[in-house]
C-alpha cells in the first residue's frame, strides 16, 4: 500500500538528509513544505505521515501537531531536548528522532508511525465503502441506516446486559436557522466516546446511543454539549431495557416532543396563535403560514429522502386551502397522510393505509401551536415505516 509523507521544515538540508532514510517505494508520495508556506487546504490530507523538523521552530511544531492531531507525526530534532520532547508527545507525536541515532534505532522509531499510517489508510478505505453504500455520512462518523444499527445494537445489549441509553435529538425551529451544516454532528461527535453511536434519523434530527450510562448521566453530558450551541437543541432520553426497536423509538420521540413542548409552554412567546383572540381570519392566516413554512418544506424533504428508496412506489404531494396531502402509491397498496384544519382552530392528521387485504385508518389531533417541523418529520417517518410494514404483511411484490 502506498504511503503519503509530508515533510515540513525551514531547512532545505533536512529534505536532502531525510529522503534516503525513508526507504521510499515508487508508489509512495512525498510533499515538501516550509513552515511559512503551508497550504491553507492541508487539513484535507487525512491519511498522511508528518515528519516535522523542529530546529528553530519549536512553537510552530507544537501548533502543527495540535492542528493535525490524529494523523501520525514524527519529530526530527538535532538534539535531545527532553522538555520539548515531552511537549511533542503530549500534542500527539508518535516518535522523536535525531540524526545522532544509530541507523537501526532510527528505523525502529519510524516503523510504528508508518504502521499507524497503514491502519489509517485501511480504515479510510473501509469508510469509503460504507459511505458509498449509504451506510455512513461521507464527511463524518454519523450512521445513516439507523434501523439496521439499532437492531444490531439492541441484540448485542440484550445478550451482554450492558447499560445503555438512547437519545432523540432535534434543534428548535429558530436554532435550525442559526447553526451551520454539520455543526450538531461535529459537536456531538467531539464529546462522546468511541463506542457511542450517532445516527441520522431525519433532516436535523438524530438518535444517539450511549453505552455504560444512565439517563441522569446522559442528561449531564447533553447539558455540556448543548452549551456549545447558539440556540436550543432539544433531547429526549430512554433507558434501553427490553423494548423492541419501534417501542424504543416511540418512547424517545415522545420524550423529545415533551421537551420541545415544555420549552414552548414556558417561553414568553408561547401560544402566539392563541393571542389572536379566536379570530377566524387570523387563524386561517396562521395556518397558511404553517403550510408554507413547515408542511410544504417537510413534505418535500421526506419525498426527496424516500422516493429512491421505496422501490415500485411513488410519493406525491398536494396542497390546497386548509389542507396538505402526502400519498404513497404502490402496485396494490396506497398510504395517505392528510393534514387538515377544520375551522382553522385545530389540526387533524388522518392516516390511511389501503391494501388488497384491509383498510386501516387513524386520526391524530393537534393544537395549532403543536405543529412544528420536528414533530411533522417524526409522524411522516412513522407513516412510511408503518406503510412498508403493511406492504410486507400483504405479501405483495415491490
Amino acid at each position: 500500500m502506498e504511503s503519503r509523507i509530508i515533510l515540513v521544515s525551514d531547512d532545505s538540508d533536512f529534505f536532502d538528509f531525510i529522503r534516503p532514510q525513508l526507504r521510499l517505494r515508487k508508489s509512495d508520495e512525498v510533499f515538501l513544505y516550509n513552515f511559512e508556506k503551508l497550504p491553507a487546504n492541508l487539513h484535507i490530507v487525512k491519511t498522511s505521515l508528518f515528519i516535522i523538523n523542529s530546529e528553530g521552530a519549536q512553537d510552530k511544531t507544537l501548533e502543527l501537531l495540535k492542528m493535525f492531531k490524529g494523523s501520525p507525526a514524527v519529530i526530527f530534532a538535532y538534539n535531545e531536548d527532553n522538555d520539548f520532547k515531552i511537549k511533542t508527545y503530549k500534542c500527539g507525536a508518535l516518535a522523536y528522532i535525531t540524526p545522532l541515532m544509530p541507523e537501526e534505532e532510527f528505523q525502529a522509531r519510524l516503523n510504528p508511525p508508518l504502521s499507524v499510517l497503514s491502519l489509517l489508510q485501511i480504515n479510510n478505505r473501509y469508510r469509503e465503502i460504507l459511505a458509498k453504500n449509504n451506510l455512513i455520512m461521507a464527511d463524518n462518523e454519523v450512521f445513516i441506516d439507523y434501523e439496521y444499527i439499532l437492531d444490531n445494537e439492541l441484540a448485542r445489549i440484550k445478550d451482554s446486559g450492558i447499560k445503555a441509553v438512547l437519545a432523540a435529538i432535534s434543534p428548535d425551529e429558530k436554532t435550525k436557522f442559526l447553526i451551520q451544516p454539520n455543526q450538531i454532528e461535529t459537536m456531538i461527535l467531539s464529546n462522546i466516546r468511541k463506542n457511542d453511536i450517532l445516527m441520522n434519523f431525519a433532516p436535523n434530527k438524530y438518535f444517539l446511543l450511549l453505552y455504560d450510562t444512565d439517563i441522569d448521566s446522559a442528561k449531564k453530558l447533553w447539558t455540556k454539549i448543548n452549551s456549545g450551541f447558539e440556540g436550543k437543541i432539544h433531547a429526549g432520553f430512554a433507558n434501553i431495557i427490553t423494548q423492541t426497536r419501534q417501542q424504543l423509538i416511540n418512547e424517545v420521540l415522545n420524550r423529545l416532543h415533551e421537551d420541545i413542548n415544555y420549552a414552548k409552554n414556558t417561553s414568553p412567546e408561547k401560544n402566539s396563535i392563541n393571542a389572536v383572540g379566536g379570530n377566524f381570519k387570523a387563524f386561517r392566516q396562521e395556518f397558511k403560514k404553517k403550510i408554507d413554512n413547515i408542511v410544504t418544506p417537510v413534505f418535500y424533504q421526506v419525498e426527496q429522502k424516500y422516493n429512491d428508496k421505496l422501490f415500485g412506489m411513488k410519493i406525491e404531494q398536494e396542497f390546497g386551502d386548509g389542507y396538505g396531502n402526502l400519498t404513497i402509491k404502490g402496485r396494490h397498496s396506497a398510504g395517505n397522510f392528510k393534514l387538515t384544519s377544520p375551522g382553522f382552530s385545530k389540526i387533524n392528521i388522518d392516516i390511511t393505509y389501503k391494501s388488497s387485504k384491509n383498510i386501516d385508518a387513524k386520526r391524530i389531533t393537534l393544537e395549532p401551536e403543536e405543529l412544528e417541523a420536528g414533530l411533522l418529520e417524526d409522524l411522516l417517518e412513522q407513516f412510511i415505516i408503518e406503510f412498508k410494514e403493511e406492504v410486507n404483511d400483504d405479501n405483495s411484490e415491490y
